[in-house]
């Protein structure tokens, strides 16, 4: 009778352990890893961002040091993309530029962040006439065209690098506010707002613990697309003079540069404007992906 009951005992299976669920923040990166256009665009910007910051290992050449000899030659084997007026080699002034473009751009979306979150948050916690007032100022800045705004904060304020990076930040923000708003406004009404307020929370508390986090989701997005907007905005303020100031090398400055010798160097041009659309074509693939990822309704 034990041998029996010792057989069937040691028959049986052991019960498979239930699968754990998987946490927030590991569904978004496996939804992100399912998006081809999102990984590429990824891989694009991260080799952008390594050749950056390993410019000086990858070529030989100072992006200053003028060489009147050399002046305006095609792309060759010695210079890949040839040289500009002054004899510098452009693929090492692009790679320096790198570093400024896409600064530039992560700058001036912080910048959006700083004005354009605190206006949203605070117009959609309180209402009433906190929310008319900020509003309508948002409502003003987008009366205005983006560059054009831009430009006025330039004129005041003077043409160089962290005046442009502040224009182009001032003039994205309204965007986050909307954003960022129309999240308070639905997440204030849920039932976990009032339970913080039941027990005493502060309103600050409220909106920094309980609400912002809401927003976080929205803002990734907005937030990484606006870097594409912001490397161009930039690049057309430094094409215009507005933004750096020369000899320092920037995508936007270098189209400039070459803007007067279409006919007789074309590669002064080209291979700027390739890169960056080579730049904000890779953010908005990743800026993409970030949102269906991140949003589980998009999921099929």
């Amino acid at each position: 009778m034990r041998t029996s009951i010792h057989a069937s005992a040691s028959s049986e299976a052991p019960a498979a352990a239930p699968a754990l669920p998987r946490s927030p923040s590991r569904q978004v990166v496996r939804r992100l890893r399912r998006s081809r256009s999102a990984m590429l665009g990824g891989v694009i910007l991260l080799t952008l961002v390594v050749a950056a910051v390993a410019a000086p290992l990858l070529t030989p050449y100072e992006p200053l040091v003028m060489n009147p000899v050399e002046r305006l030659q095609p792309p060759n084997a010695r210079h890949w993309f040839g040289t500009d007026v002054f004899g510098r080699d452009l693929f090492t002034r692009m790679l320096f530029g790198a570093r400024i473009s896409l600064q530039t751009g992560l700058i001036s979306v912080s910048i959006a962040l700083l004005v354009g979150v605190p206006m949203g948050l605070l117009a959609g916690f309180y209402g009433g006439l906190t929310d008319r007032s900020l509003m309508r100022l948002v409502d003003l800045m987008l009366t205005f065209p983006g560059i054009l705004l831009a430009l006025v904060i330039i004129a005041v304020l003077g043409p160089n690098l962290l005046n442009a990076m502040l224009a182009v930040g001032v003039s994205a923000s309204p965007a986050f506010a909307r954003v960022v708003r129309a999240t308070v406004l639905t997440s204030k009404e849920q039932a976990y707002v009032e339970a913080a307020r039941v027990v005493g929370c502060s309103n600050a508390r409220i909106m920094l613990r309980h609400i912002l986090p809401n927003t976080v989701a929205p803002i990734i997005v907005l937030g990484t697309l606006g870097v594409a907007g912001a490397i161009i905005a930039a690049a057309a303020l430094s094409y215009l003079g507005l933004g750096i100031q020369p000899p320092t090398p920037e995508w936007g400055a270098l189209l400039s540069e070459g803007r007067n010798y279409l006919r007789v160097a074309w590669w002064l041009t080209t291979f700027p404007g390739l890169a960056i659309m080579t730049a904000v074509l890779a953010i908005n693939l990743l800026g993409d992906g970030l949102r269906d990822a991140l949003d589980p309704r998009l999921q099929s």
